[in-house]
This record gives structure tokens, C-alpha cells and sequence, in this order.
């Protein structure tokens, strides 16, 4: 695991992993206003709560039915732009110092990082940016012909499969001379896959903080 011939990818969740709890409402209400993103949340409440429940196809459709009501119409680049004071006072007040110790020392040692997060990618790309990150994967967002969000996904929402699939695929478009090591942080259901298919994988939860990081006891520091 120490050779420093190995090719070794980290691939980072994003919400609950390297930031405390979620942050797709809190950019919604930073995007859309308080009161509109909670009066949608209210209308939507039974599809979401059954999401919430349930986490599949469920909580994919109840997620991506919020931003139809929040962002269809909103402009692209204004909504990008927007989005990039979000997302860096977000990583500012919410990161976790500990896990984004355990990245920065990923990059020293010259893994590639790669963020994959069922957030939004116009955001999770300001937030890879800002850490150094070799990559970012997030959940796509559609664009009509004139630059207006239709909100929906491009794509699926980057959570369960999808998160090992957007994986898999930016590690075959690295075109490495060898498969890689791979390094996996996660902390919820939406991250099982990426973590169950990872050589080391890392449950960094409430519940399972840092459990699987024997092998870095200097790490572990709450």
C-alpha cells in the first residue's frame, strides 16, 4: 500500500465525507431564496420524505422534481457564478478537517483525488478546484438551447451506481498503463457501491468514523 510505484486514485464523497451533513438545500435556499425553497420542499413533502425513506429511484425523482420547481428557467452562467460563492463559504464553515487532512495527504503523496458526489456539479467543480482535486463528479444538470435550466438531470443523479459507473469511466479516460489502486470515502447508502467495489475503502460516518483507518492511527483524531 506504501509503494510509491502504485498508481492509487482517492475518490471522495462529498456531502456528510468531506463536509458536515448535506448541502443541496442549503444551495437551493442560497440560489432560489428561504422562503421559495421551503414552500417547494413543503408542496413536495410526501415524495420527499418518501425519497428519504426509501433512498433509490425514490429519492431520485423526489430530488430532481425540487429542482424543477426551484431552478427550471434560472440562467447557467448566472447560477454558476452564484453558485461558486456558495460552494467555497460552504467548504470554509462545513468542512472536516480531519477527512480533509487525509486528502491533502493523498496529494502529497501524488494519488489522484477525484470528488464524486450526488451533489451538483456546478458546485462540487468550484469545491475539487479549491482543494486541488485532480477531478470532480457530480450530479449534471440540463441546459436548453438558450442556457436555461430545464430542471432536470444530464443524466442520472450521481448516487449508488452511478457514483462507482462516473468513477469508473474517469479512471478509463485516464488511460493508466495499469489499473490503479483505489482509495474510497464514503459516508452513506448512496456511497455502498462505490465503497463495497474500492481496495480500501473508508466508512467515515457518525457511525463508522475513521473505523476502517487502522492502518492510519495518526489520522483519527476525534
Amino acid at each position: 500500500m506504501d509503494d510509491p510505484t502504485e498508481l492509487s486514485v482517492a475518490a471522495f464523497a462529498h456531502d456528510g465525507t468531506l463536509t458536515e451533513g448535506g448541502s443541496v438545500f442549503l444551495w437551493l435556499r442560497h440560489v432560489a431564496g428561504t422562503s421559495t425553497t421551503y414552500k417547494e420542499a413543503l408542496r413536495l413533502a410526501g415524495p420527499l420524505t418518501l425519497g428519504a425513506l426509501l433512498s433509490g429511484a425514490s429519492a431520485d425523482q423526489a430530488k430532481e422534481e425540487l429542482f424543477r420547481g426551484l431552478l427550471k428557467g434560472m440562467d447557467e452562467e448566472v447560477l454558476r457564478d452564484v453558485s461558486r460563492k456558495f460552494a467555497l463559504e460552504h467548504l470554509a464553515s462545513s468542512g472536516r478537517a480531519h477527512i480533509l487532512a487525509r486528502l491533502r495527504w493523498h496529494l502529497a503523496q501524488r494519488h489522484e483525488v477525484v470528488i464524486v458526489s450526488a451533489s451538483p456539479q456546478l458546485y462540487v467543480d468550484v469545491m475539487s478546484e479549491a482543494l486541488g482535486a485532480n477531478g470532480s463528479l457530480g450530479t449534471r444538470l440540463a441546459v436548453d438551447s438558450r442556457g436555461k435550466l430545464t430542471g432536470e438531470y444530464s443524466g442520472k443523479n450521481c448516487r449508488g451506481s452511478e457514483k462507482l459507473r462516473r468513477l469508473e469511466e474517469w479512471i478509463e479516460e485516464r488511460r493508466y498503463p495499469t489499473a490503479p489502486v483505489v482509495y474510497a470515502y464514503g459516508n452513506s447508502r448512496g456511497d455502498r457501491q462505490l465503497l463495497s467495489r474500492a481496495t480500501y475503502p473508508f466508512n467515515v460516518g457518525r457511525l463508522g468514523r475513521f473505523g476502517a483507518l487502522r492502518q492510519f492511527p495518526e489520522l483519527v483524531n476525534d
